[in-house]
């Protein structure tokens, strides 16, 4: 218990409190508050502030759009292809969003495809992807997914004889739908958007893909990147971002207390078999979202395999350079992922399972301090970490490592490890949840002892959620960018989130980069496959709130 206390507040609360005294001390280390009036005095700062809540919130109310329909249609209708349109739906998370930002300036930017129909066409042009419109609209297509898995885990939940009394009372269509269906999805609707919201301020890839410098993630990590570590503005920055995460979650939470949720009877299944016309419109409707949705995976394969595309509506010319200068030529790229992720992931795993275990299975004091600190990740934005650390570890030796820790890559899986931490406590919880404690209790009474019934008894029978967690952890650290475009001590070291933004930086270097980010869109694909062969039908719940 104390070594992993330890070890959580090293690498999680220390380097953010770190960051939250810089922006709170004078140069005499005395508290204040200069430093963030000075912020709201900064036009250039206030702007980055408005611009990342309102597209914040845009991205949640496009998303809802998106998300709520495709979810209704799950839970309530039965048809041919459903299972298609589950699986479809939760490609968009396999797709890092700064790769999608790019794959859709090809095809929705000033010189792509859609543009240049447009101007075949009609003679106009549409800025799809200019300045914040086009960090909304890459964001949305990316994170709906979050709104919708965790609404429709709140649909199936419903009690449908609530909804039948509602309909023999005369209530039926969208007053049904806004009088009682809505208030009653509400707890997943909202899990769902506040995961929105805090992924889309904290995306630190796609502003920076599309040249949009004006949100508050670019500004810390130029600040800090450009100014230096001195820099006091990059860290009040960061602390702005965590204030706004937390904000959003307690609102969140005291939203939903104010009304109880609860249903006393099992949901009943109560789907509706569509044929016909209305068979026809939802799949219209289908096409229409996921058509959209899925155009970021289209373009980054087209884009890997063309050898010259600008302005025309498809590559003229197709080659197979951009994956020999990847996995022959540089190969250190895919390579470092794998060695990075594989480490993070198995270090989430044995934490993750040691912590679940002691708020399961112990009461030992600080428990509850050791679950608020390893789920703090989920609301600190990967760039405050990763400023947090630089501030911590760059000045002295770490122990047994003779140089600063972020000289050395293992800074990365430390990164990788803490960020996803929660995923894999919340994983290894659930299955240990569902591990009666008589079964250990039985096997102590045979004889066993406690670390022989660990072994034994515990783990092989919490393994899937072990493995799940493990997935998981692994296949968000294969597209992590914010902290890693901060930590990265030497290109060599850089992993295939690093690469795909080096060589998105040059025209030359868009081929190799979307190579590489074809190469990270399998690497997910198999861990989202594996991670839906782990949970089955539950798979929807390793990407809830």
């Amino acid at each position: 218990m104390a070594l992993l206390l330890a070890v959580l507040v090293v690498f999680i609360l220390y380097p953010v409190l770190s960051v939250l005294w810089i922006a709170l001390s004078d140069d005499q280390g005395n508290l204040t508050l200069v430093h963030f009036a000075n912020f709201f005095r900064r036009p250039l700062f206030r702007e980055a502030l408005w611009n990342t809540l309102w597209s914040g919130l845009l991205v949640v109310f496009f998303g809802a759009l998106i998300g709520v329909p495709l979810a209704y249609i799950v839970a309530r209708y039965e048809f041919r292809g459903k299972l298609l349109l589950q699986t479809a739906a939760t490609l968009p998370l396999v797709i890092p969003p700064f790769v999608g930002a790019v794959a859709l300036q090809l095809i929705l930017g000033r010189s792509g495809a859609v543009n240049l129909l447009l101007m075949e066409w009609f003679d106009l042009s549409i800025p799809f992807m200019e300045g914040l419109t086009g960090v909304v609209l890459v964001q949305t297509l990316h994170f709906f997914p979050f709104i919708m898995l965790n609404t429709l885990v709140s649909l199936s939940n419903i009690d449908a004889s609530l909804e039948e009394m509602a309909q023999n009372l005369g209530c039926h269509g969208w007053r049904l739908f806004r009088r009682v269906t809505l208030p009653l999805m509400l707890p997943g609707f909202i899990a769902g958007s506040l995961l929105t919201f805090i992924r889309a301020i904290d995306d630190l890839g796609t502003p920076l893909m599309l040249n949009y410098k004006n949100l508050l993630a670019p500004q810390a990590y130029l600040r800090i990147t450009t100014i230096g570590m001195d820099d006091v503005d990059g860290y009040v920055v960061c602390v702005v971002l965590v204030v706004l995460s937390l904000a959003a979650l307690l609102a969140a939470r005291k939203y939903l207390g104010l009304a109880e949720y609860a249903t006393v009877q099992r949901p009943a299944a109560a789907m509706e078999k569509l044929r016909g016309a209305k068979l026809a419109l939802v799949w219209l409707i289908i096409a229409v979202t996921l058509g959209v949705s899925l155009l970021p995976h289209i373009g980054i394969v087209v884009l890997s395999f063309a050898k010259v595309w600008s302005f025309s509506l498809l590559p003229t010319s197709y080659t197979l350079a951009h994956y020999n200068e990847i996995l022959f030529r540089v190969p250190h790229f895919v390579l470092n992922t794998l060695l990075y992720t594989l480490i993070a992931a198995g270090l989430d795993i044995v934490l993750g399972a040691a912590i679940a275990f002691l708020l399961l299975r112990s009461r030992v004091p600080g428990r509850n301090l050791l679950d608020a600190i390893a789920s703090m990740p989920l609301a600190i934005p990967g760039v405050v970490l990763a400023v947090g650390y630089l501030r911590v570890f760059h000045g002295w030796e770490f122990p047994g490592l003779g140089a600063p820790l972020t000289s050395s890559w293992i800074i990365l899986v430390v990164a990788y490890t803490m960020r996803r931490l929660p995923y894999t406590v919340r994983a290894c919880y659930a299955a240990l949840q569902q591990v009666h404690i008589s079964l250990e209790e039985s096997a102590q009474n045979l004889g066993a002892n406690r670390l022989r019934t660990i072994i034994r008894i515990t783990l092989p029978l919490i393994g899937g959620g072990l493995v799940a967690g493990g997935l998981i952890a692994f296949i968000t650290s294969c597209v992590e960018l914010a902290s890693t475009i901060m930590l990265v001590p030497r290109i060599e070291l850089g992993p295939i989130s690093y690469g795909i933004y080096l060589y998105m930086q040059s025209p030359l270097g868009r081929g190799a980069g979307a190579a590489l980010g074809v190469v990270a869109i399998l690497l997910v694909s198999i861990g989202t496959y594996l991670t839906h062969r782990i949970f089955g039908g539950r798979a929807g719940n390793a990407f809830r709130a």
